[in-house]
């Protein structure tokens, strides 16, 4: 199997990022065509497992993040993968309400966002979930 991976790989190429193929097609990876095949449950599965791993990862450079609650982490986690780290770290005053423990106080200033008018309910459910815990 591994031999004939090589040999796809070296044919196709390997390119992490979307590309169009000579057919003119959206491909990634070795050849996968995206446009006509997609991707299956499984690998989308495996996509966002990975991904939310990355995004715990990112949560766990705020000292605060390790001492809340799972329920809080979760929404800490979902906020990062929505909006990247670096939009999540302009959520000042809700980070300082998280510094301090104020959860009310953190949900309140997620629905005191563009974000918030953006996602709708989204943000809804994850202030309730903050200020709850």
């Amino acid at each position: 199997m591994v031999a004939l991976e090589e040999l796809l790989i070296r044919h196709e190429g390997l390119k992490l990022k979307t590309y169009l193929c000579t057919a003119g097609k959206t491909t990634i990876g070795v050849g996968r065509n995206l446009d006509d095949n997609g991707i299956s449950k499984e690998e989308a599965l495996f996509l966002l497992r990975n991904d939310i791993e990355t995004c715990k990862q990112e949560a766990s450079r705020f000292f605060w993040y390790e001492a809340l609650s799972s329920v809080r982490k979760d929404v800490i986690v979902s906020m990062i993968f929505n909006l990247g780290l670096y939009r999540f770290s302009r959520f000042k005053n809700m980070i300082k309400a998280l510094e301090s423990k104020d959860y009310p106080e953190a949900a309140r200033q997620m629905l005191d966002s563009k974000w918030a008018t953006q996602v709708g309910n989204r943000a809804i459910e994850l202030s309730k979930m903050m200020e709850k815990g």
